[in-house]
């Protein structure tokens, strides 16, 4: 979905996309590298949620890291912070309510979800928070869209819902301007 969405003009402004490994700390050294050297105007990052059948805005990231699994390098922290000292939560900066409405009223399912889970996606989406409160420019805003699983996915999981790529494009689309 981001890479469909790379090098395009939305609302006159470019997109940037990459992607973040899926491993707790790799994934922040690489966010902040992007960071640093693209110095966005909005930052929204992705990640697949398969048990989710609309697009989940979501509100809220935690400062806690408690995988269920382990994340590709092996690593399965148990109730760690994601930074040690930091605030307990920090909340989107997106209008995520209004972002709803508008993918609503383009016929693509959406709702606000309350909690990115515990794993990566929240770990990312923490950390992105917690910089952008202490070292972003003015109106520089932030948060995390979780989409659903595609077709071909939910396909090998009997029972797991989807959505076609291109609905998650144009609702991505649809999210960011």
């Amino acid at each position: 979905v981001a890479q469909a969405l790379h090098q395009r003009q939305i609302g006159g402004h470019r997109v940037v996309a990459a992607q973040l490994p899926t491993v707790f700390g790799d994934s922040l050294k690489r966010l902040n590298a992007l960071l640093a050297a693209h110095r966005p105007a909005l930052v929204i990052c992705l990640g697949l949620a398969a048990t989710r059948a609309a697009i989940s805005l979501e509100r809220v990231a935690i400062n806690v890291d408690d995988a269920r699994i382990a994340d590709n390098a092996g690593a399965q922290p148990i109730d760690s912070p994601v930074i040690a000292g930091a605030p307990a939560a920090y909340f989107s900066t997106l209008p995520i309510k209004a972002m709803v409405r508008h993918l609503r009223d383009a016929g693509i399912p959406a709702s606000v979800s309350n909690t990115a889970g515990t794993f990566v996606c929240n770990h990312v989406f923490y950390a992105l928070m917690h910089r952008l409160s202490r070292r972003a420019g003015p109106g520089v805003r932030g948060g995390f869209i979780h989409i659903p699983a595609l077709p071909q996915q939910a396909a090998r999981q009997p029972g797991m819902a989807s959505m076609a790529l291109e609905t998650q494009i144009q609702g991505i689309r649809t999210a960011i301007h």
